[in-house]
């Protein structure tokens, strides 16, 4: 199945985005920007011994970024940090990799795998992958 660059899932993340905003606990957080089209997210994390606790962002970006962003946050909660970072793997593989690894990245990646559609708009790529950026950022302190 071939999906749309907006999906409903990436529509309605854009219009609600899911915890934006400053996170007062943070412990880990870092910013991406795409000098492109000027987009910026700035990712916050409260990371502890059993992972990542809660996630927020902010920042100004189109609705594939923020829709991303919100996703992102969502997805990583909850979460080893080591899972995260294989989340990342995968979103990176999803939307710039080969045909083969995307589609094993798209079946691993459930409800994130929206953004698959980017892949034929070589510009947008950048504004999905913009706050898993930030992620690897802030998970690299």
């Amino acid at each position: 199945m071939t999906m749309g660059l907006y999906e409903d899932v990436v529509l309605e993340h854009a219009k609600r985005p899911r915890n934006r905003g400053r996170l007062a606990q943070a412990t880990h957080g870092a910013a991406a920007d795409n000098p492109l089209c000027g987009d910026t997210i700035r990712l916050d994390l409260e990371v502890g011994a059993d992972g990542i606790r809660a996630a927020s962002f902010e920042g100004h970006a189109c609705a594939i970024a923020t829709a991303s962003a919100s996703l992102l946050t969502e997805h990583v909660r909850g979460r080893p940090v080591a899972d995260a970072r294989a989340m990342l793997a995968r979103m990176e593989a999803l939307c710039a990799g080969s045909e083969d690894a995307a589609a094993e990245a798209g079946a691993a990646l459930g409800e994130l795998a929206v953004f698959a559609g980017v892949r034929r708009y070589p510009l947008r790529v950048h504004c999905a992958t913009l706050a898993w950026d930030a992620l690897r950022r802030a998970l690299a302190d």
